[in-house]
């Protein structure tokens, strides 16, 4: 299968099954989703959805955040990953947007990129969720379901993989194909032990092209060699036991 093959299938697959997808972190507003995805790199959106809303409930605005200290933000967010950091970040973030974007959260990738804790990943989803900008970001689901599925190839980084999706997919899904990237990679292409024989798309995925028959034909070998080295202690107890029997007699 070629690749403008495989991507089409993607994109055909997903419109129908999940056409309204959409991000699993809770918000309210530009800001509060600038803050959600700050928090939720290398953590569950589950726990950030825990946290945030007794933040959003505390720091309503960015003035309020950016008069806070890191040590008030972080009892906030003490059980996210790297609170520490996060707390600073948060605060960062917010006077930049007072003092240099007059509080309005900036729809320019650059500009975003601008601000602590806002690396590309975090851009690419402010300005594709928000701003319905042609961006797609790419987290540690996108990249491994991406190569996995056969969507871009030899994609050893976060922006070689961006780069392979911006070119093969249509401009107008870019910004969906995120959510269903995510999602899969979520629920059915997970990380150690993927659902290849409940996954809907395993007929034109690359890793289940490549792995299921192998995978088959490996189970097969190694039940094999179990039940010959079975037989061989069935058969060196039993010579044992016979052995024992003439000595007793």
């Amino acid at each position: 299968m070629t690749k403008p093959e495989r991507y089409k299938h993607f994109v055909e697959y997903f419109s129908k099954q999940q056409p309204d997808a959409v991000t699993e972190l809770h918000y309210g507003s530009p800001f509060q989703l600038l803050i959600a995805v700050i928090l939720s790199a290398q953590c569950t959106d589950k726990r950030i959805n825990q946290v945030t809303p007794a933040l959003f409930e505390r720091f309503p605005t960015p003035e309020i955040l950016a008069a806070s200290t890191s040590d008030e933000v972080f009892n906030y967010i003490r059980s996210v990953s790297y609170p520490n950091n996060k707390a600073k970040h948060l605060v960062g973030m917010a006077k930049m947007l007072v003092e240099v974007f007059n509080s309005e959260v900036p729809s320019d990738i650059n500009d975003l990129q601008k601000m602590p804790g806002v690396g590309r990943k975090t851009a690419n989803v402010i300005a594709s969720v928000v701003f319905d900008a042609p961006a797609i970001a790419v987290d540690t689901h996108v990249f491994r379901v991406s190569n996995r599925i056969g969507l871009t190839t030899n994609a050893r980084t976060p922006l070689a993989v961006e780069k392979q999706l911006v070119l093969f997919l249509p401009k107008d899904t870019l910004a969906i194909a995120h959510h269903w990237l995510i999602l899969h990679g979520r629920y059915i292409c997970i990380a150690r032990s993927p659902k290849c024989e409940t996954c809907p798309i395993s007929w034109f995925c690359k890793y289940y092209e490549r792995t299921h028959t192998e995978t088959a034909l490996l189970k097969a070998e190694a039940l094999k060699l179990k039940k010959v080295k079975e037989q061989k202690k069935k058969n060196a107890l039993n010579k044992i036991s016979k052995e024992l029997k003439k000595r007793s007699e």
